[in-house]
C-alpha cells in the first residue's frame, strides 16, 4: 500500500516478470525492486566495477539506468501493466560522489493524468543519508 492506503496496481513479483520478459537491460544492471505502491518505488542496483567510471564514482549513466527504472516501477504502480509507458524526459542533478558499491532509488510520483506522470527520484549510495542524485522524469502513458 502506498502513504494514501491505496494499493499498487501491480506487485513486485508482476514487474519483474514483466520486466524480465519486456526489458531485456533488467539482468543487466541486476535491479532488485524492494518495494512497489500506488505511484512509489523502491530499487536497489548492486553497482560493480561494470559501473565505475574514472575516479572511481559509480558512472552517470549506471544512476540514470536506475533512476529511469525506478520511475517506470512508481508509474505501473499506479496505472498497472502498461508495458508501454515510456519516458519523455529525465534530468538529472548530481549531489555527491557515490562509492563504488549498492545504491538505493526512492521514487515517488508527483502527478499523475491521463496521459503523463510526473515524478522524482532521490538516489543514495551504501547506506549514506545524503543522497548522491535528483531526477525529475516524465513519462508518458499510451491511450487504452
Amino acid at each position: 500500500m502506498s502513504e494514501t492506503g491505496t494499493a499498487a496496481m501491480i506487485s513486485v513479483p508482476e514487474f519483474t516478470d514483466l520486466c524480465r520478459r519486456e526489458a531485456k537491460f533488467f539482468d543487466l544492471y541486476h535491479f532488485q525492486t524492494l518495494e512497489i505502491g500506488a505511484g512509489t518505488a523502491r530499487v536497489r542496483m548492486p553497482a560493480d566495477e561494470r559501473h565505475v567510471r574514472p575516479g572511481g564514482t559509480i558512472s552517470g549513466p549506471a544512476q540514470m539506468a536506475l533512476a529511469d527504472f525506478s520511475i517506470y516501477a512508481a508509474v505501473l504502480g499506479a496505472i498497472g501493466e502498461v508495458p508501454l509507458a515510456v519516458t519523455t524526459s529525465l534530468n538529472i542533478n548530481f549531489l555527491n560522489k557515490p562509492a563504488p558499491g549498492e545504491l538505493l532509488a526512492e521514487a515517488r510520483l508527483l502527478k499523475v493524468g491521463k496521459r503523463l506522470a510526473m515524478g522524482e527520484v532521490t538516489i543514495f549510495s551504501n547506506g549514506v543519508q545524503q543522497p548522491v542524485s535528483h531526477v525529475t522524469a516524465t513519462y508518458s502513458i499510451p491511450p487504452s
